[in-house]
């Protein structure tokens, strides 16, 4: 069985437990949030079965946000797929970071293991670097994924029991979860250029868009063309 270029852990099981205790914390975050969501959604007009159904097949928070908020003016499906997509487009830059990790894995399984893929599973990833394997990757996968529909789905069940989610502070769990996040990629100064870039990029599409989701995918192509560019002045560097 190819593995690509994951590392072989000595023990897979040892390797996937330690992928389920590492994403914990972010399940800590993920719960609360995904309550929030599916209350929102009760509110919209989804069933329980909808958004199970959604958690399932779109697994992606923030872009499922923006659905239940389309779907609840009113909007076309159509509409509701573009904008979808649209939030998602920074997977493309996030999956592009992973492709040494699973390079000569076949295209089967490296498509079923980057389903998988969200914002916390990738960051994960990174931290875990060369020691990253498929069961480690899977083992954050599947903590993350049964805590999200659960919880999305047991929101939209309790639904009008909250007539006002965010007086709980549960809009504030997941940016919690972010910071933490980013705290773990800090590298001294040189991290700095990436984040301010995409904030600066990100701040400024938002605050020029009407609406929309495009400062999303404009801060993660400022950050990333950043790091790009930091990392070839670097090897430059080395070779002077």
């Amino acid at each position: 069985m190819s593995t690509g270029s994951f590392a072989v852990p000595a023990s897979p099981r040892q390797d996937f437990a330690s992928g389920v205790v590492h994403s914990l914390p972010i399940v800590a975050g993920a719960i609360p949030f995904g309550f929030l969501l599916g209350s929102l959604a009760a509110k919209a007009g989804l069933s329980a079965l909808d958004m199970g159904l959604m958690s399932a097949l779109v697994f992606a928070g923030s872009s499922q946000f923006v659905a239940v908020e389309l779907l609840d003016k009113g909007s076309a499906g159509l509409a509701v797929v573009g904008a979808i997509l649209l939030v998602n487009l920074r997977h493309l830059l996030m999956g592009a970071t992973l492709e040494p990790r699973f390079r000569g894995v076949p295209r089967a399984r490296a498509g079923l293991a980057l389903f998988f893929m969200t914002d916390e599973q990738w960051a994960l990833a990174l931290r875990r670097g060369p020691e990253l394997s498929l069961a480690y990757w899977y083992g954050v996968a599947a903590t993350l994924y049964l805590a999200w529909l659960s919880s999305t789905v047991a929101g939209t069940l309790a639904g009008a029991l909250i007539a006002d989610p965010t007086a709980w502070g549960l809009d504030f769990t997941f940016i919690a979860v972010f910071l933490c996040l980013l705290a773990g990629f800090w590298r001294g100064a040189g991290s700095l250029p990436p984040w301010l870039a995409s904030a600066a990029a990100a701040l400024a599409v938002h605050a020029l868009s009407s609406g929309g989701t495009w400062h999303i995918l404009a801060g993660a192509v400022a950050g990333g063309a950043v790091a790009a560019l930091q990392a070839k002045g670097q090897g430059r560097t080395r070779n002077v």
